[in-house]
């Protein structure tokens, strides 16, 4: 089975600035290749993820580091500026987020799934889950027009696979160099491998999409399921 994104607009909302990298940028790397076009919105600043020693102004480092990740991919990077662990489904954050996918106006949104372990991924799910039906509604205003239908939604793996199973994977075997890539760029995150709060992330990735590509019968891959809702799914 071939799964051509050669016409399709991607978004993948996440909650914090190394979410894409352990989680979907295969898929986006194999998204641009077929010629679509390719985004990652960070909702959260990232400001609370402080290794042992602590990192002066961390917010900016690790936009640095985003700019960076997403400069491998050659996507557009999108911030939503909220500091960790305030996420929530509220309408400042809703509004914030409809207007980035208008921006962008995506046909897929990659998000995280509802039953990820972080608070911010839950919250960044229900955002992402909301406003990417909210985007094509003409009552809901914003600086930018809406679409003109609402995107397919497609939830990512959950870190470590815990608890999700996958409805279907995307083979990332000639891409998972690039989330390597990707994920070195981030810094004050790799520093934190050896902390008791925490994991070594490399380690936790490679892991990841080994196992998903194992049971898949491929080297590499990332697990997704469809948002199955009226109005939410599409035919690949």
């Amino acid at each position: 089975m071939k799964l051509d994104f050669s016409r399709d607009r991607v978004l993948a909302v996440v909650a914090h600035p190394d979410d894409a990298e352990l989680l979907c940028a295969g898929t986006l790397a194999r998204a641009r290749q077929d010629g679509a076009a390719i985004g990652i919105c960070v909702l959260c600043q990232g400001d609370k993820g402080q290794p042992n020693k602590p990192i002066r102004n961390l917010a900016a480092v690790r936009r640095k580091e985003m700019k960076a990740a997403t400069a491998i991919l050659g996507a557009e990077l999108f911030l939503g500026e909220f500091a960790d662990a305030t996420l929530a489904d509220g309408i400042p954050h809703r509004l914030k987020l409809v207007e980035i996918l208008r921006q962008f106006r995506p046909t897929l949104v990659l998000a995280h799934a509802p039953e990820d372990y972080h608070a911010d991924h839950q919250a960044a799910s229900k955002l992402a889950e909301a406003a990417s039906w909210s985007c094509a509604s003409r009552g809901q205003k914003t600086k930018t027009a809406p679409q003109d239908a609402p995107p397919a939604v497609w939830f990512m793996d959950t870190i470590n696979m815990s608890g999700f199973v996958p409805g279907f994977y995307i083979d990332i075997s000639r891409y998972a160099d690039v989330k390597e890539r990707m994920l070195n760029c981030h810094k004050s995150q790799l520093a934190r491998g050896t902390d008791g709060d925490f994991s070594p992330l490399n380690e936790l990735m490679q892991l990841q999409f080994k196992a998903r590509g194992m049971q898949s019968n491929v080297s590499a891959a990332e697990a997704f399921r469809q948002h199955h809702a009226f109005k939410r799914t599409q035919a690949w």
